[in-house]
C-alpha cells in the first residue's frame, strides 16, 4: 500500500477538493465513500470503486482490513498518516477509510412504472440521505431531484443513505413534469388546502409518484398545481408540521402496508 505524507500530493488535494466542494465534485464527476460501512455496502452491490484511502491508525482495524481483501486488485489503495487524513475526511469524527468512486451519469430516462418519490427543493443532505435510504427500504426503484435539492452524491448524502443510493435510479435536476408526464398512477403532494384529504383515506395500492418539497418553502407552484391530490397526515392539535424525511416515511410505508393487504 503506498504512502502518501504531503498535502501537496495530487491525490490529497484531489481528496480535499471532493470532501468540501460541491463544484469540484460535479467537475470531476466523482465523490468520496466515507465509512466501513457504506463501503462494504458499495462492494455488496458490485459498485465500481476507483481507489481506497486508509488512515495510518485505522489501517490494522478488522473491518478495515476485511474491506482491503474484498476490494477488487485493481482498486489502488492508499495510506495517509492520520492527521492528513482528517484533512481529506468529508466529517469531523474520520472514519479511518475513503473510497473514490464516479458518479454515475444521468442515463435515459425510463419511465416508472411504478412508485416513484420526487424531492423537490430539499435542501439538507442529511434529510435526501434518510429519504433515500426509506425510499430503497419501502421497494421503490425511483427518486426524481428537482434543480433545487442538494447534491445526492454528496459524502454527507451518501452517509446518511448508508448504502441506498446503490438501490436506485437517481436522478439529479429533473424535469419532473415531464419525466411524469406519462406516469400511471396519481401524483400526490404532501400539502395542506381545500382538496387535501387525510393519507388513510387514500387508496394507495397502486403506482403513485409522491411529491415532497423543502420544510420552508414546500413544493414550488408549478409542482403544486400539477398534483392530481393533496395528502394530509393526520397529528395532534398544536403540532405544526413533520420533517419531510419523517413525513416521506409515514406515506411510503402507509402504501407499503395498504400493498401489503392485498
Amino acid at each position: 500500500m503506498k504512502l502518501l505524507t504531503s498535502r501537496d500530493n495530487p491525490l490529497v488535494r484531489q481528496l480535499h477538493a471532493l470532501a468540501t466542494s460541491a463544484r469540484d465534485r460535479r467537475k470531476s464527476g466523482e465523490s468520496l465513500l466515507d465509512g466501513a460501512h457504506l463501503i462494504s455496502a458499495a462492494l455488496d452491490a458490485g459498485w465500481p470503486l476507483k481507489s481506497l484511502i486508509v488512515s495510518q491508525d485505522a489501517a490494522a482495524r478488522a473491518e478495515i482490513v476485511a474491506l482491503l481483501a474484498r476490494a477488487p486488485s485493481q482498486v489502488s489503495r492508499t495510506q495517509l498518516p492520520a492527521a492528513l487524513f482528517s484533512q481529506v475526511s468529508p466529517v469531523e469524527t474520520p472514519s479511518g477509510i475513503l473510497a473514490l468512486i464516479d458518479v454515475p451519469p444521468a442515463d435515459v430516462w425510463n419511465p416508472a412504472a411504478d412508485t416513484v418519490v420526487v424531492l423537490d427543493g430539499v435542501q439538507d443532505p442529511g434529510n435526501i440521505g434518510t429519504i433515500l435510504r426509506t425510499a430503497a427500504a419501502a421497494g421503490v426503484a425511483d427518486v426524481l431531484l428537482t434543480a433545487g435539492c442538494a447534491q445526492a452524491w454528496s459524502p454527507k448524502v451518501l452517509r446518511a443513505g448508508m448504502g441506498a443510493h446503490f438501490a436506485l435510479r437517481i436522478r439529479e435536476h429533473a424535469d419532473v413534469l415531464a419525466l411524469l408526464a406519462d406516469f400511471p398512477g396519481p401524483r400526490l403532494a404532501t400539502a395542506l388546502g381545500p382538496r387535501a384529504r387525510n393519507l388513510y383515506q387514500w387508496e394507495l395500492d397502486r403506482p403513485v409518484a409522491w411529491m415532497f418539497g423543502a420544510e420552508g418553502q414546500g413544493l414550488s407552484g408549478s409542482l403544486l398545481a400539477a398534483a392530481d391530490g393533496l395528502v394530509v397526515i393526520p397529528m395532534a392539535a398544536g403540532i405544526e408540521s413533520l420533517n419531510v424525511g419523517a413525513a416521506a416515511a409515514i406515506c411510503l410505508f402507509e402504501q407499503r402496508r395498504q400493498r401489503g393487504l392485498r
